[in-house]
């Protein structure tokens, strides 16, 4: 059990003082920042220091940077003021007569592909609950869960899901996206290792669908000839229009942007081309309202 002291040192001005003395790495910045006095802030440094018996900055002649001990305290730090603030949007939205708010990561092929049928339909039997979506890739949106970033997640399934509650959302097949007019276009099914003789556009590099197109291309012996890498997949579908390579994209987010382009795509004859997109949660009780979405979500599986 937290001592009384140690309570009364981490109140939360001392905590928000403490973040913003990382932030600046001068404690006159700092003060001046939160306008207060500097030995005021300085004060409350060296006693967050005493009662928590360790040094939590390093004091140098170009500023202040943090040791292991203060890395640490300002991650908790940062995530208890990011949650206080939720708190207080949460219960202004309570106030305006909103029953619920719901934070959502998701990767984009979620966001394509999916999410917005899905979310329409539940806010239609929900329309007292607030949704905030925000696009991750896969590993950061698992990051962001575990760091109660957010209620929900959704990501691929070859990324670790560490120690999150999953379940299965949607399942999704990768294809090759290409011109009408390459080499390729008239296959009715190629083998990924088949195509490493021709130029590819790639996702960024924290994508999972490019993580898995580069590590399959290093498992063949082979490297990726990779011209480009672009932001998202109506960016693939473009930069394949325009001839620069092939692309790897999810056969429902081809339907939807690289089928009106004119573009043509072949289905990957690889095992790795069938995917899941898993829903992952932190353990423990969701709130009420995240707890429906949950609920609705996992209803679409397929």
């Amino acid at each position: 059990m937290l001592s009384p002291s140690l309570l009364r040192r981490l109140d939360l001005r001392t905590l928000q003082l403490f973040t913003v003395i990382c932030e600046e790495g001068n404690l006159t910045r700092a003060a001046h920042r939160e306008a207060i006095a500097p030995s005021a802030v300085s004060k409350r440094l060296v006693e967050l220091e005493t009662s928590l018996g360790v040094q939590l900055l390093e004091r140098g002649t170009k500023g202040m940077t943090t040791t292991p001990a203060g890395q640490t305290l300002l991650h908790h730090a940062r995530r208890m003021l990011f949650n206080l603030e939720q708190i207080s949007l949460e219960l202004a939205d309570f106030a305006r007569g909103v029953r619920g708010h719901v934070r959502v990561l998701a990767n984009l092929s979620a966001i394509v592909q999916f999410l917005p049928e899905d979310l329409r339909s539940f806010l239609e039997r929900q329309d007292g609950i607030r949704l905030d979506l925000e696009e991750r890739p896969s590993s950061s949106v698992v990051r962001g869960i575990e760091e109660g970033a957010a209620e929900i997640g959704i990501c691929a399934d070859n990324v670790p899901t560490h120690e999150l509650r999953s379940r299965l959302y949607r399942s999704d097949k990768l294809v090759l996206v290409m011109r009408h007019d390459h080499p390729l276009a008239d296959s009715p099914s190629l083998a990924f290792e088949d195509c490493l003789d021709h130029d590819f556009v790639g996702l960024h590099a924290e994508s999972s669908i490019y993580a898995t197109v580069r590590g399959e291309a290093q498992r063949s012996g082979r490297s990726l000839r990779l011209r480009v890498h672009v932001p998202g997949f109506d960016a693939v579908c473009r930069m394949a229009q325009a001839n620069i390579g092939l692309g790897v994209l999810p056969q429902r987010a081809f339907d939807l942007l690289g089928q009106p382009m004119g573009l043509v795509a072949v289905p990957l004859r690889d095992r790795w081309a069938q995917r899941e997109l898993r829903l992952v949660v932190r353990d423990g009780p969701l709130a009420p309202a995240a707890q429906l979405l949950l609920d609705h979500l996992t209803t679409g599986a397929a």
